[in-house]
């Protein structure tokens, strides 16, 4: 007889507005013991010095996390001018000054290089591992070490404030593996001057958004009201744009047990024309219940995760 599981079996997202100087493993924390849920994980690292959006999966939900791993994310951040620093925010060291204020023009006139797929060196100060080590240990040891540059894209990137010549503030739009620190790093130096970032907030993920994030104040609340429940978002939230098929309750149990359904000629004409950038990808409901996660092949419905959802 298997071991029970401690906690409860509670499926869900979280949108939580993360605080500002908390990490996100203790904000994954935070919330499952708020929920005493039996398994949880989040959906995309945000440092303890940024503030705002971190979806958080719980049971089930866990299972979806890699969907939301590729979304879109919107960052607005502001870079103070005349000082950067070793980590590119406003708790490294010092390593360089400067009288250069650029003016506003500049700035929007540069960021059209940074818009678009372009090549982006991580920030010394990152998770990224060398040789089994993290990247900002090993600059903390003053260590010698060369990060790789990387692929990214960056959709849109333009000034949203000014608020006066030491601040810009900037907002992003951007895909997945996108450095903040790293494009302050790199205007500044396009630009002339020193810089770091002062301020950072993540203002969305994907369907997870400000219009229906929660802080950890209002989770408490609910949980000593019993009615932690209502600050869950359904499993289904991180697949909004996967295409969805209802199926009858036979082949749901056949789904549930690993086996393939066979499909009608007009549904998989249907899926076929929802389906973008070559994902093969399907939902399957059995009424509002998520059944299952698969392949669309041959004219079948092959399902590669199941899901125990009542």
């Amino acid at each position: 007889m298997g071991r029970r599981k401690k906690g409860n079996p509670v499926h869900g997202w979280v949108c939580l507005d993360k605080p500002f100087e908390m990490g996100s493993t203790e904000a994954v924390t935070r919330v499952r013991r708020l929920f005493d849920a039996q398994k949880a994980g989040h959906a995309g690292t945000l440092d303890p010095l940024a503030s705002g959006i971190l979806p958080i999966a719980l049971g089930e939900a866990t299972k979806t996390v890699p969907f939301m791993m590729e979304a879109e994310k919107v960052y607005r951040f502001t870079i103070a001018w005349g000082v950067s620093t070793d980590s590119v925010d406003r708790e490294g060291q010092i390593i360089g000054r400067s009288d250069v204020r650029p003016p506003v023009e500049a700035v929007r006139a540069a960021l059209p290089a940074f818009v678009g797929e372009i090549d982006q060196t991580p920030p010394r100060f990152s998770a990224i591992k060398v040789d089994g080590q993290r990247a900002y240990d090993l600059a903390r040891e003053g260590a010698e070490f060369e990060l790789e540059s990387r692929r990214v894209t960056i959709h849109s990137a333009e000034v949203s404030n000014a608020p006066d010549d030491d601040h810009v503030e900037l907002t992003i739009r951007t895909g997945k593996g996108v450095y903040v620190r790293s494009l302050a790093r790199d205007l500044a130096a396009l630009l002339g001057a020193e810089g770091h970032v002062c301020a950072l907030r993540r203002e969305r993920v994907g369907p997870f958004r400000a219009e229906n994030a929660v802080t950890l104040d209002f989770l408490t609340d609910l949980v000593h009201r019993d009615a932690a429940l209502e600050g869950l978002l359904p499993v289904s939230t991180a697949l909004d744009d996967i295409p969805e098929l209802a199926v009858t309750d036979q082949d749901a149990f056949s789904l549930r047990q690993g086996r393939p359904i066979v499909l009608l000629p007009r549904q998989v004409e249907t899926l076929k024309s929802r389906l973008t950038g070559g994902s093969r990808t399907v939902s399957a409901f059995q009424g509002q219940t998520l059944v299952a996660l698969g392949q669309l092949r041959a004219g079948r419905l092959e399902p590669d995760r199941v899901f125990n959802l009542s």
